[in-house]
């Protein structure tokens, strides 16, 4: 079919660019600032000089958000019906009955994967950083509550040792004033000081702002709370003033989290009367508000957690009580074979946070879930959003989980399957290119291919690329112009090509890709940058 004469014939638009510039002269310089027409399944269509359409084979696949393919006639369909019928997109602060069952759905899925039968309440947001926020936020607010009531508990003995004191029951000795390092008072004055003493030490640890832990290479969004929960300093810093602060835990180091606990570690005193005298004893402080953790990293590089550092990461939160928020918001909705990929590695989340693909490509749609027992009912008031949860986006994500889930979850095999294809491919190569490639990792269909460093090449081209962060993008751009291909670096590691397409992937996809990977890796082995289409002069 034809479809050039459904491309807009609006002359092109040539008053000043103002809509990002300097991304697209960044684009520009990688050969990345094309403009697509067009998508179905897993192509994309551009304009070649001749007016007519070009298909590009999409390896990037919306950051993960189009697993379905693009513009999938099922979730057309729908989405037709749907504005047909004149759904209430804005009809907040009213019963969204459709929200309710997209809530439960998920529910019956995650508790099929994890073994479990408890209920995991549904915050909507409209994307991905926007769900981080939402489990940040939740998780601030439970770690309120608990301080106020730990807060209520210390005044409750602080008065029950007072009256103690006041009735001869009870003393303060010597010994209290030094389990703090201090002397002991003047005769009689010896409740009142350490209870003041304790109170004022109290309120400083009480005051602390939360504290966060995150895995080093980590991708969390770039809004105002989730910016300083990604790892990319580039993104993060300049930032750094606006919110809370997180340390950053070494990927596949267990040991670390001991070493980061007993660094952060803080304690609050408490008072106990025991065998007649007053003693002060310590309370653990929730200095550690949650861990973030994405079972494959996505900007990071696509690397992915094992199993064994899962269950180390599981074990340390509960013994500390720190809540984790799985991240699942690339690597989730069926990419790996299954809903949540953290499901696979035996890692069980408080928080989980779901986007992209919950879409279906089409819907702007997110969500944060609670299990149960973290959930705290006084988040529903203080947190809201004009577009969430919102009759188009929840019909739109049902759609979504009824594909997912046909003939007996056919689509979560099929990702597996096609990744394994995929997986296969980019295996040969880097086999046949080992002095080129550096690791393939993944899992399911996500997947980065890594370049070694050539920042001290002996082409001008390729070490000015290197050296100047476009490395990943100069090959994407090459891939683009010469073999119809769209793919990127991951953000945070631009040495590595990423990889995630729809279920779509055909055989041939993959041979189109292995042949231009091969034509890349030849370049890089030759050292010969200027035959890489869009490299930047020396």
């Amino acid at each position: 079919m034809d479809h050039t004469d459904s491309v807009s014939t609006e002359p092109e638009f040539t008053g000043p660019e103002l809509a990002e510039p300097y991304l697209r002269e960044v684009l520009g310089t990688a050969g990345l600032a094309v403009e697509y027409v067009r998508a179905e399944n897993n192509t994309l269509f551009r304009i070649g000089e001749d007016g007519a359409e070009i298909p590009v084979v999409d390896f990037a696949g919306g950051y993960g958000s189009v697993l379905l393919g693009h513009n999938h006639p099922a979730i057309v369909d729908r989405a037709r019906e749907l504005l047909a019928e004149g759904t209430p997109v804005h009809a907040q602060f009213s019963r969204h009955p459709y929200a309710n069952r997209l809530a439960s759905e998920l529910n019956r899925i995650i508790h099929r994967e994890l073994g479990t039968e408890e209920p995991y309440f549904a915050i909507f947001a409209n994307t991905g950083a926007e769900a981080v926020e939402a489990a940040v936020k939740h998780a601030e607010l439970d770690r309120g509550i608990r301080l106020a009531a730990l807060q209520e508990e210390l005044a409750v003995h602080r008065e029950r040792a007072r009256e103690a004191v006041a009735s001869g029951t009870a003393t303060v000795t010597a010994d209290a004033y030094a389990r703090l390092g201090s002397a002991a008072p003047a005769p009689g004055d010896g409740f009142d000081a350490l209870a003041e003493e304790l109170t004022r030490r109290n309120a400083e640890q009480l005051a602390r702002p939360p504290l966060f832990l995150s895995l080093e290479g980590g991708f969390h969004g770039k809004l105002a709370a989730s910016v300083q929960l990604t790892h990319n300093e580039a993104y993060r810093i300049p930032f750094k003033s606006l919110a809370a602060q997180a340390r950053f835990v070494p990927r596949e180091r267990p040991e670390a989290l001991k070493e980061i606990y007993a660094q952060e570690r803080r304690v609050v005193w408490d008072m106990t009367v025991s065998g007649g005298r007053v003693e002060v004893t310590e309370q653990a402080f929730p200095v550690f508000c949650a861990f973030l953790v994405e079972p494959i990293q996505g900007e990071g590089g696509i690397h992915v957690l094992s199993a064994e550092f899962a269950g180390e990461i599981q074990r340390f939160c509960e013994e500390i009580d720190c809540p984790v928020i799985i991240d699942e918001i690339q690597s989730g909705m069926g990419r790996t074979g299954t809903l949540l990929a953290s499901s696979q590695i035996g890692l069980r989340g408080d928080y989980y946070t779901l986007a992209k693909t919950l879409g279906g490509g089409i819907a702007k749609t997110s969500v944060m879930l609670v299990r149960e027992a973290r959930y705290r009912k006084e988040f529903e008031i203080v947190h809201s959003s004009t577009f969430a949860k919102d009759s188009f986006s929840c019909h739109i994500a049902l759609k979504v989980l009824e594909l997912l889930e046909a003939d007996g979850g056919s689509a979560y095999r099929r990702a597996a399957e096609r990744g394994e294809a995929l997986r296969a491919v980019l295996d040969s190569v880097r086999a046949d290119f080992p002095e080129v490639v550096k690791d393939v990792r993944g899992k399911g269909l996500m997947l980065g291919l890594e370049f070694h460093d050539y920042s001290g090449s002996s082409s001008p081209n390729l070490r000015a690329a290197a050296m100047g962060g476009l490395f990943g993008y100069v090959l994407a751009g090459h891939l683009l112009h010469r073999h119809d291909i769209r793919t990127f670096p991951t953000a945070s590691a631009l040495s590595t090509l990423r990889f995630e397409p729809s279920l779509h992937l055909a055989d041939t996809e993959i041979s189109q890709l292995d042949l231009g990977l091969r034509d890349i890796c030849a370049i890089l082995r030759d050292h010969a940058g200027e035959r890489l289409m869009g490299a930047p002069a020396h």
